[in-house]
C-alpha cells in the first residue's frame, strides 16, 4: 500500500511538471532574466516544497488551461453550434417541412436579410436567460422576420403575439402604438411567455412550443386526452390543430437544415455578430421624421427598427425610446439633446369652425381627440366656435411615412387584386360575411385587402375596399371617371353606359335614395367594347 502511495505520488509531480512550463509562460515576466528550462527548474522546486504549493500551481493550471469562449463572425453559426433540442429520427411531418425548405433555398436567403437587424439582439437575450437556441428561429416560422406582419389570428409583430397574450404580458396596445410590433419590447414578452410554459409543462419544449401557437389550454387538453385514452402524451402523439402540427416540425426542420447546412449546400447570408442597434431614451414624444435625421438614417430605416410606432411619431405617454443603428447613436444622442421636448413636435394653431368636433379636427391632423384634449386642458370634449386649440402636425406629408398604419393600408388597399376597385363603407350590423356575400368574394379577402383580421371588429363608417373581377375582358375594361350634369340620373347615366344601376352603386358607395348633384363626381368600369359598339 505504501508503495502505491508513493507511486502515486511520483506521478503527480510529473504531472504538475509536464504542465508547469504552460503557467510560466503565462506567469513569468519577460524581463525576469529566467530562460525557459530555469522557469521549468524554479517552478518544480516550488512544487516540491510543500502541498500547499502543489495544489496553488495545479488551480493555477486548471484556471490558465479552461478553454476560452467561441468567437463567432456569423450569429447564424453562433446558432448553430448551440442547438440542443433533440431531432426525432426517420419523422415525416419535420422531413415534409424539410423538403420545402430545400426546394425554396431563395426563402431562407431573404429571411436572412430581413432578420439581419434583430437576430444579434434576440440571441443575447435567449442566451442571457439560458434558453435553447432553437427559439431565435421562432421568428422565421411565425411571421419569417417580417415586423409589420399581421395574422388571420389578430397576431402582430415578429413573434407575431395575440392581443390577449400581448395584454397578458405587458405590452402596451393604443393607437399611437402596438407593444406586440415593438421589437425590444415584444422579444422579452414573447421570452417570458416562452419560460412560462416550459415551466408549465414540466419542462419540455415541444409543449410549451406547441402551446405558443395554439394556446396552453388546448394543448393539456390534449395531453390529458391521452392520458384517459392510455396513449402516449409526447408532442407527436397528441391530438392537436393541423397547424399546430405542422408548427413544431417546422421549427425542428430549420433546425436540422442549420445543424447540416454544409451537407444541404445552403447559402445563407451571413448576419454579423455584434448589435446592429441600441435602445437609446428620448424622454418626450417625437416625430419619427425629424429623429430619423436626426440620426442620420431613411426614415423607413428608422420606421423597421421601431415598427411598435403606428404614426407619424412616437407615443406621447410613451415608451419614450427609440431603437438606433449603433454607428449612428453618438450622433443622435448629441442632436437629441439640444432640443428641447417642444422642439421635437410641430405644432398648429387650429380656430374651431362650424360643424368641429374634436374626434373631426384629431382625424384630420393624424392624432387623437385625448392628446388634443390635453395639450389645451380641455375637460371634456365640448368646444366652441372660434376657439383656438394647439395641434400637433407632422414635419412632412402623410405620404412620406411610408410604414406608418395608414401609409400601409392605402398601399395595402391599392394592391391590384382583380380589374375593379370598390369602396364600401361599414354599416351598422355588417359583418366581413355579409359583405363578401353581397358583392361575391371571400369573407378572409375582404378583410386581407383592408389590412384586417376575418375576426376583427367593423366600426360603422369605417372604408373598405373590395376587389372584383369583371366579367368582360381585362383588356376591354376602362376606369372612368364621370361628372354628373344637370338633368342626369343613375338610370340615365347606366343607361349611356352600359352599366347596371346595382353596379353603379356599388362603385360608388351610394345608396339607391341617393339624389345626384351636379358637379358630383362618379367612377364608372366601362367595357369599351361595348360602349363604343
Amino acid at each position: 500500500m505504501k508503495a502505491l502511495i508513493v507511486g502515486l505520488f511520483s506521478l503527480l509531480l510529473g504531472a504538475c511538471q509536464l504542465t508547469t512550463p504552460t503557467v510560466t509562460e503565462q506567469l513569468a515576466p519577460a524581463d525576469s532574466g529566467l530562460t525557459q528550462p530555469e522557469q521549468n527548474t524554479e517552478v518544480a522546486a516550488n512544487s516540491q516544497t510543500s502541498d500547499d504549493s502543489l495544489s496553488k500551481e495545479t488551480e493555477v493550471v486548471a484556471k490558465v488551461e479552461a478553454p476560452l469562449p467561441v468567437v463567432y463572425d456569423d450569429v447564424w453559426l453562433r446558432i448553430e453550434d448551440q442547438l440542443a433540442i433533440p431531432l426525432p429520427e426517420n419523422n415525416k411531418r419535420l422531413q415534409a417541412q424539410l423538403n420545402w425548405f430545400l426546394k425554396h433555398p431563395d426563402y431562407m436567403r431573404r429571411v436572412s436579410v430581413r432578420a439581419d437587424p434583430y437576430l444579434f439582439f434576440i440571441v443575447e437575450e435567449i442566451e442571457r436567460r439560458n434558453m435553447p437556441l432553437e427559439l431565435a428561429l421562432l421568428p422565421i416560422v411565425e411571421s419569417a422576420f417580417q415586423p409589420f406582419a399581421y395574422s388571420h389570428g389578430r397576431a402582430a409583430g415578429i413573434w407575431q403575439i395575440i392581443p390577449g397574450t400581448g395584454t397578458r404580458f405587458g405590452l402596451e396596445q393604443n393607437w399611437w402604438y402596438d407593444g406586440r410590433r415593438d421589437v425590444y419590447a415584444a422579444t422579452h414578452a414573447a421570452l417570458d411567455y416562452l419560460e412560462y410554459l416550459n415551466k408549465y409543462f414540466d419542462g419540455d419544449w415541444l409543449h410549451a412550443l406547441a402551446a405558443y401557437n395554439s394556446g396552453e389550454g388546448r394543448v393539456r387538453r390534449a395531453i390529458r386526452a391521452n392520458e384517459k385514452a392510455g396513449k402516449a402524451t409526447d408532442f407527436w402523439s397528441l391530438n392537436l390543430p393541423r397547424e399546430t402540427r405542422a408548427y413544431v416540425p417546422k421549427l425542428l426542420a430549420l433546425s436540422q437544415m442549420l445543424q447540416q447546412r454544409d451537407n444541404y449546400k445552403l447559402n445563407i447570408p451571413a448576419i454579423a455578430n455584434k448589435p446592429y442597434f441600441e435602445k437609446v431614451a428620448t424622454y418626450s414624444q417625437i416625430d419619427l421624421a425629424l429623429a430619423a435625421e436626426l440620426a442620420g438614417i431613411k426614415l423607413d430605416e428608422l420606421h423597421k427598427l421601431n415598427p411598435g410606432f403606428n404614426r407619424w411619431a412616437t407615443a406621447p405617454d410613451g415608451p419614450h425610446y427609440l431603437l438606433v443603428p449603433t454607428k449612428t447613436v453618438p450622433n443622435f444622442e448629441i442632436a437629441l439633446a439640444s432640443l428641447s421636448k417642444q422642439e421635437r413636435m410641430q405644432w398648429a394653431r387650429y380656430k374651431v369652425k362650424s360643424g368641429d368636433s374634436l374626434s373631426v379636427i384629431a382625424k384630420r391632423y393624424n392624432t387623437t381627440s385625448k392628446q388634443i384634449r390635453e395639450l389645451n386642458q380641455l375637460n371634456n370634449n365640448t368646444i366652441r366656435i372660434g376657439q383656438h386649440l394647439l395641434v400637433p402636425v407632422s414635419s412632412r406629408k402623410q405620404s412620406a411615412y411610408t410604414l406608418s398604419q395608414s401609409q400601409r393600408l392605402v398601399s395595402q388597399q391599392n394592391k391590384p387584386r382583380g380589374d375593379i376597385k370598390l369602396s364600401y363603407t361599414v354599416k351598422s350590423g355588417d359583418s366581413f360575411w355579409s359583405i363578401a356575400q353581397a358583392y361575391k368574394v371571400s369573407h378572409r379577402n375582404v378583410a386581407k385587402w383592408n389590412s384586417m383580421a376575418p375576426t376583427d371588429t367593423l366600426k360603422p363608417g369605417k372604408k373598405l375596399v373590395i376587389w372584383q373581377k369583371s366579367k368582360a375582358s381585362k383588356n376591354h375594361i376602362q376606369t372612368v371617371t364621370y361628372q354628373v350634369r344637370n338633368g342626369d340620373s343613375l338610370s340615365r347615366i347606366a343607361q349611356k353606359f352600359k352599366v347596371s344601376i346595382t353596379d353603379l352603386l356599388k362603385w360608388n358607395d351610394l345608396n339607391k335614395n341617393h339624389y345626384l348633384q351636379p358637379g358630383q363626381k362618379l367612377k364608372l368600369y366601362i367595357n369599351v367594347a361595348e360602349v363604343s359598339a
